[in-house]
């Protein structure tokens, strides 16, 4: 973010020896009132990410393919929440930064890392289910091998995208009023005008389109579904639709939410005029963009009734019969559920939901 360049020089001259690169720019309140926020960030991201890695290690027939890209989502989360936000509370509760030049450049290398893996998992995981909609009947292993290989790519693609930094690409250094360390938006040479436009580009607007596409793809043919159906299960069809629609909203929500505010102030610091974002508020984005630890386990996890009901079953310590995976018709390359053509039964209805309680 927008950041002054004698911060640079501070984190490798002055912090080892106990001086203050942000003086000035964040008060003691301010430093005191992001480490509560960063604190809470901590721990309710590694609970919700650890109990999410909890249920599906307890549960292995929650391992699909599409649940395959959850567990990457949150592995990546939790990882952000055990080397990244503990350096950035210690520095907030000090108010400086705490660990030098080396550690500022893991903490930017490493934060980058785990979020575009997750970024990019959370567009894959729209494809995914966009795929397992609209094409396929059942998981088979051919879709595993498919999820895995998709897993493997999130990580190789950030990979491709955190190194450059490291190389002469741009660099890390600090940012904000010194607490945290990221790509040093505030340089304005050609080089690094360049990374951080393919990084906008590459790593936050094309994963965002393919989310819109797919799930926009998913609500259409939800509603020819429903145009469909007979008048009895109209209601139950317009039910589904609602819930789907309530989920997308929340995801697209969630990743403007968390993202968005932290790709256009890198891209002010960039190409904005000097200064026109102050030290103080460019912190404001890099928290919410640490919020999504938060966000992703209840979003994309805790609201999928098949592994709430999981989740439940567990904490009841096994009280009841633990829930068994049921497999649905799902719809053809045309979009248009098979069972539609032959409406279930409410009693069917209840006991098998559409594919938006499984997969969505």
């Amino acid at each position: 973010m927008v950041i002054l360049v004698q911060h640079s020089n501070n984190l490798s001259t002055g912090l080892s020896s106990g001086s203050d690169p942000a003086a000035g720019a964040l008060s003691r309140s301010g430093h005191t009132a992001a480490a509560v926020v960063l604190g809470f960030i901590l721990v309710l991201g590694f609970l919700g990410n650890f109990l999410v890695l909890v249920v599906f290690s307890r549960f292995p027939r929650l391992q699909t393919p599409v649940n395959l890209l959850l567990i990457n989502i949150s592995a990546s989360d939790m990882l952000v929440c055990i080397f990244g936000t503990p350096l950035s509370f210690a520095a907030s509760v000090r108010g400086r930064w705490l660990t030098g030049t080396y550690g500022c450049r893991w903490y930017g290398f490493s934060n980058a890392l785990f979020g575009i893996v997750s970024l990019v998992s959370l567009s894959l995981l729209s494809f995914e289910r966009y795929s397992v909609v609209l094409r396929r009947t059942q998981p088979d292993s051919s879709q595993y091998r498919r999820a895995r290989l998709a897993v493997a790519a999130s990580w190789l693609y950030s990979l491709v995208w955190t190194l450059p930094p490291l190389l002469g690409w741009s660099s890390y250094g600090p940012e904000g009023p010194g607490t945290t360390c990221s790509v040093q938006w505030h340089q304005r040479s050609a080089t690094a005008r360049s990374y951080i436009s393919c990084l906008f580009i590459f790593c936050l607007l094309l994963p965002l389109l393919l989310m819109i596409f797919c799930y926009g793809r998913i609500l259409l043919a939800l509603r020819a579904v429903a145009r469909q159906v007979s008048r009895l299960n109209r209601s139950s069809a317009e039910r589904r639709e609602g819930h789907v629609l309530l989920m997308v909203v929340s995801m697209v929500t969630g990743y403007l939410l968390c993202w968005m505010p932290y790709g256009v102030m890198a891209m002010l610091a960039s190409f904005g005029r000097p200064g026109v974002v102050p030290p103080a508020a460019s912190l404001i984005p890099s928290l919410l963009a640490k919020t999504s630890t938060i966000l992703n386990p209840v979003i994309y996890v805790l609201l999928n009734n098949q592994f709430y009901r999981c989740f439940l079953y567990m904490i009841r310590c096994g009280s009841e019969d633990p829930p068994t995976p049921v497999h649905h018709p799902l719809p053809s390359r045309r979009g248009v559920w098979l069972h539609a053509l032959n409406p279930p039964t409410e009693e069917q209805n209840t006991a098998a939901p559409m594919f938006t309680s499984r997969e969505l």
